[in-house]
């Protein structure tokens, strides 16, 4: 029989993530950041391809990142709206971890399997996160998907792509929780 660990299941089946416009400060410093990181690596990694690495976006950083985001949208003959969503969450960061997606050459793991593993870092440090008392929330934009802003704001090689953002921070304000899927439309059991 297995040892349930009653807590850890409680905390996955009531966790949910804080919208980063009521992440504020203070947010972990590099110490209280470094037991979060090194539990996300702790994800799925077929190969030990180590198929990711993270980038850690300071407050200082994002006014440079938003001033980024408005000149790409500009470019691309971006309306407001456009320009609003590119700058939002770095004029509202005060920290964020960008889990960029590093696929290796690899015969044996593939492309896919790399990029789920990164993907499973990202709500590994989400959780972490959480599990440490600070907020966190999962985003990406359309800046992290357009390669000449990933280039220059991330530094990110032609192989690379951002996997997710995590902000995290002090939750300022409480927002409810939303609806959750209904696990039996979304289940089939097969028996046979």
């Amino acid at each position: 029989m297995p040892a349930p660990n009653p807590a850890a299941l409680d905390f996955l089946l009531t966790r949910r993530s804080r919208p980063a416009k009521t992440l504020g400060l203070p947010v972990p410093d590099r110490d209280a950041l470094a037991p979060i990181l090194t539990a996300a690596v702790r994800s799925p990694d077929h190969g030990k391809l180590e198929p990711w690495r993270f980038l850690v976006l300071e407050q200082g950083a994002m006014p440079r990142l938003a001033a980024l985001a408005e000149a790409r949208a500009i470019a691309l003959g971006g309306d407001a709206e456009k320009i609003a969503k590119g700058r939002g969450q770095y004029d509202a960061g005060k920290l964020a971890v960008v889990v960029i997606a590093s696929p290796k050459p690899s015969e044996k793991i593939p492309a896919l399997e790399q990029t789920l593993s990164a993907g499973a870092v990202c709500l590994a440090l989400l959780n972490a996160a959480e599990a440490a008392g600070w907020g966190a929330n999962w985003l990406s934009g359309w800046p992290s998907h357009d390669r000449a802003f990933m280039a220059e704001a991330f530094g990110l090689e032609p192989q690379e792509f951002v996997a997710g953002i995590i902000h995290i921070g002090t939750e300022t304000a409480m927002a409810p929780d939303r609806p959750r899927p209904d696990i039996n439309r979304l289940t089939t059991w097969v028996s046979a």
